[in-house]
């Protein structure tokens, strides 16, 4: 399964970042992940609502999550409740730590770089294989040579592809007469990463989050959700590299002050709306063992 499965739904016209699946995924990052839990299925409907999406698209939803191991099922008497696969805990621990830095402060100078040449029989791999370089920040420097300054665990990204003798890979530096400026500029969109930075700001940089402090909880899945898709397109590309008005340095500030301020009274609505039940691995005495009051 790609990582990009704990994406989008295909076909969806929605804002990404307004999408149920999205929506769903930071609400068990923020909630469930680090939790021996599952959550009542109706639940996670109600809390579905509290953002606009309707009680048909979120069952269909978490029906399709659950279908494709991103979710799976516990029974409790007659009720179903859904936990976490180990599979998406991963991928919400790995992403848990991409939305804390967007900048990229200390970069040591060296790219990844990916080289790989498939022939036209083997189309739905060449796509897969782009797909995932996409996902991991890379970017195509030209045709079948990717790059990303990150350093990429290259056993995971290929891992069930079957393409391992079809890629060359290396950690290296550029030289003259390179220019990164310049090789950034048309290897990424600059100008799109930019704008998405703009419009996070435009609707979050406020100078009182709480203001109304009541329906956080809804707030808070749209700004996590919103930064989480926007870090999924950034490649992580040096500060220094950049021009200097970068406004994912604001966003990336905004981002943490709002997450700050949001935190506790998201949570408290949680207990509030949420049944949970703790699964059989946690220890009875842990205290985060707990049912939230709504049972239906």
């Amino acid at each position: 399964m790609d990582s990009q499965d704990t994406a989008d739904e295909a076909g969806s016209t929605a804002t990404p970042w307004q999408r149920p699946q999205a929506l769903l995924l930071n609400f068990l990052a923020a909630h469930l992940l680090g939790r021996d839990e599952a959550v009542y299925s109706a639940s996670l409907i109600d809390v579905l609502a509290k953002v606009g999406v309707g009680e048909h698209a979120a069952r269909s939803t978490l029906s399709r999550m659950t279908r494709r191991g991103l979710l799976e099922r516990h029974r409790s008497g007659k009720r179903v409740y859904l936990g976490l696969t180990e599979y998406t805990a991963g991928v919400l621990q790995e992403g848990g730590t991409r939305v804390r830095q967007a900048v990229n402060r200390e970069w040591d100078g060296h790219w990844t770089v990916l080289g790989f040449s498939l022939p036209e029989t083997r189309r739905s791999d060449r796509h897969l294989l782009r797909s995932r370089l996409a996902w991991a920040g890379f970017g195509p420097l030209q045709n079948g040579l990717w790059i990303t300054p990150r350093e990429v665990d290259l056993d995971q990204l290929l891992e069930g592809l079957d393409v391992a003798d079809h890629v060359k890979a290396f950690r290296a530096t550029t030289l003259h007469p390179t220019d990164i400026q310049e090789m950034i500029a048309e290897t990424w969109d600059l100008e799109e990463l930019a704008e998405g930075y703009r419009g996070f700001l435009h609707r979050w940089d406020i100078a009182d989050p709480l203001a109304s402090s009541q329906d956080v909880l809804p707030r808070q899945l749209l700004m996590h959700t919103e930064w989480t898709l926007l870090l999924r397109k950034d490649p992580g590309l040096p500060v220094e590299h950049l021009p200097r008005d970068w406004p994912a340095v604001r966003a990336e500030h905004v981002f943490l002050r709002m997450r700050s301020a949001f935190a506790p009274q998201a949570e408290r609505e949680v207990d509030a709306l949420v049944e949970r039940i703790a699964l059989p691995t946690r220890d009875a005495t842990d205290p985060r063992d707990r049912q939230g009051k709504r049972t239906a």
